[in-house]
């Protein structure tokens, strides 16, 4: 038995398409629409004047609103104004009475104190114009030694600083000492405290000083006999490698 004979022929769309003819649609086609019913000229003119007289009207009634506006404005400008009017009035009114009255009160005082005053006057203005001198020589050089000033302040709070501290380890060496004569002889009477405390504390002081010296000077010896120590075994080391190298020649 034999394969059976799928295939198709194929058919052109566009020559079935011209084969079956035009479609009947049933909506309006291109040229209906390019065919429709337009107005002439004169006709679209009426329309826009229609159009103008509309918006002519809306003008007129706008500008009569306006104008009601404008007038109610005015009106309630006309209170206000009368309003802030007469309060200004009467701030004035209290001004000038007590200007009046300051005047008055200045005008008969210095009618009594001019005949006094006079020669006075002439003198404080002198003092004051020396004393305005003085001022400003004083503050020219407070501004050209401020740094100076500043620097010996400093110097100074660093002064008080050590001063405080060795008084307070004066203090605490005091008392150490008091407490340890306490403990070795507490039979023994008191001794005069301040020669016998002064005394004791310079010699521990004394003391203290040789031990940091002492100290430093074995810290010195160590380091140098580690650095001694260090060149040996480094010269040794180099003294094996020639060796060897002589021996590998």
């Amino acid at each position: 038995m034999g394969k059976r004979d799928n295939r198709v022929a194929y058919m052109n769309p566009i020559a079935m398409a011209r084969w079956r003819g035009p479609s009947q649609s049933a909506g309006p086609t291109i040229q209906d629409y390019l065919n429709r019913p337009r107005p002439t000229w004169e006709e679209v003119k009426k329309q826009l004047e229609n159009k103008k007289k509309g918006s002519k009207a809306l003008a007129e009634f706008e500008e009569k609103m306006n104008e009601n506006w404008k007038k109610e404005l005015e009106k309630s400008r006309e209170k206000l104004l009368s309003g802030n009017e007469s309060l200004y009035k009467k701030r004035e009114r209290k001004k000038k009475k007590k200007k009046k009255s300051c005047r008055s009160s200045s005008s008969s005082s210095s009618s009594t104190d001019s005949s006094s005053s006079s020669p006075d006057s002439e003198d404080e203005k002198k003092k004051e114009g020396k004393k305005r001198k003085k001022k400003k020589n004083h503050s020219c050089k407070s501004s050209e030694s401020s740094p100076c000033d500043s620097e010996s302040e400093s110097k100074e709070s660093v002064k008080k600083k050590k001063k405080s501290k060795d008084e307070t380890e004066k203090e605490k060496c005091l008392r150490s000492l008091s407490k340890k004569r306490k403990k070795t002889c507490p039979e023994d009477k008191p001794l005069s405290l301040e020669s016998s405390s002064e005394s004791d504390y310079e010699e521990e002081m004394q003391a203290k000083k040789k031990r940091r010296c002492e100290e430093q000077e074995k810290a010195t010896e160590k380091a140098k006999k580690k650095k001694k120590k260090q060149h040996k075994k480094h010269s040794k080391k180099k003294k094996k490698k020639s060796g060897s190298s002589h021996k590998s020649g």
